[in-house]
């Protein structure tokens, strides 16, 4: 058996150690993955800072991590798509309710990762470009495809057109990324917002209009541009876009649904030592107040919504749709390219935690990326 190790985080709020770490083995459905790339998500500074309040089930000391890339070891009984040797990618789902293990955590050499969950990925891109995609993509998906969600048209290699127009509030960050491109291979037409550096970004994924976010008369230019459009719905990225998608589509055509990726608040200056003790009341004050103003306007705006929680396509239909039938042949084909770029953050283990207070900051049109020997 090879040695294993891991980036431990021992207790809610306290830094990543690394340490020694059991090799998992495969489930019957699992691959165990040799990590080469691990990318970095808001989601595991966002469980280090505040995990009592938004994953309270997880079982310490564990492994965070969601974003894999490298090389199949092992495979499980009844695993059929993948070989010892394969190069893949992989959704990582250990701090989920339903697993909560540390051997499916991200933040180490090798994990236990579901088959469906995981694609091979072509032998001309690199790991480290791999692992900017599973998280984010899962996430869109979710979002668009799921029957509780928008329940868009699945993508295909050759989409007709729907003659419907989705919104994505953020287009240059991860997952808005990944939701213009699935989009786009549904047969839909791309409406997004973006800061204006990122402008031509959005535009190379496909997307048909792009406005300023940060612009005061945006939500009214984008109304604008819907005139005429049957809407597909909204996807909302960032902790101001679900207030702006409900606006926008309170007053268009078509699908007032809104599915929600990001709360409406900001968990960052809970990663700050001088913090207080004050500051988790104040932040659950917040994000109440916040989602019932939400409701409240959406009601008034006869919008649905609803929050996306990144790996419910595992246990439906969706995770097939976008891991097995394809993400693998649009990766090989060219059909679908791994954006944002990766910003390597450092080259083993012990780089993680920097990684993730670098991603904490703030990133645009990047993903921050850890190689691994």
């Amino acid at each position: 058996m090879p040695t294993n190790a891991a980036a431990w985080i021992k207790a809610a709020d306290t830094p990543l150690e690394v340490g020694l770490a059991p090799c998992p083995r495969p489930a019957v459905d699992q691959i165990v993955v040799r990590n080469r790339a691990v990318a970095i998500n808001p989601l595991e500074w966002i469980i280090q800072v505040a995990g009592n309040l938004t994953y309270r089930w997880l079982t310490y000391p564990t492994v965070l991590g969601s974003d894999v890339a490298g090389e199949v070891v092992e495979v499980g009984s009844e695993v059929t798509r993948f070989r010892v040797g394969d190069r893949v990618l992989g959704h990582a789902v250990g701090t989920d309710k339903d697993s909560n293990k540390a051997a499916e955590g991200g933040f180490q050499l090798y994990t236990a990762v579901l088959e469906r969950m995981a694609a091979p990925i072509p032998d001309t891109l690199a790991f480290e470009d791999a692992a900017v995609l599973p998280l984010a993509v899962s996430t869109a998906a979710c979002g668009l495809f799921q029957d509780d969600q928008l329940g868009l048209r699945h993508p295909s290699a050759n989409a007709e057109p729907t003659g419907q127009t989705l919104l994505v509030w953020g287009g240059s960050t991860s997952v808005g990324s990944q939701a213009i491109q699935l989009a786009v291979a549904a047969g839909y037409e791309v409406v997004t917002t973006a800061s204006p550096r990122n402008f031509d970004y959005v535009r190379s994924l496909g997307a048909s209009q792009v406005f300023d976010y940060n612009d005061p008369d945006v939500v009214a230019d984008v109304v604008a541009a819907f005139q005429g459009c049957t809407l597909a719905g909204a996807v909302a990225f960032g902790t101001t876009s679900a207030a702006s998608c409900i606006r926008i589509a309170g007053a268009c055509q078509g699908n007032r649904f809104v599915s929600i990726a990001t709360p409406p608040v900001s968990f960052a200056h809970l990663a700050e030592p001088d913090r207080g003790r004050l500051a988790m009341p104040k932040l659950i004050a917040r994000l109440v107040s916040s989602n019932v103003a939400l409701q409240v306007a959406a009601r008034r705006r006869e919008v649905r919504t609803r929050y996306i929680f990144g790996t419910t396509l595992k246990a439906n239909e969706v995770g097939t749709v976008i891991y097995r039938d394809f993400l693998p042949s649009a990766l090989a084909e060219g059909r679908y390219r791994a954006l944002p770029a990766p910003t390597v953050a450092g080259h083993g283990l012990a780089d993680i935690q920097h990684a993730m207070n670098l991603q904490r900051e703030g990133v645009s049109a990047a993903k921050i990326v850890v190689t691994l020997p």
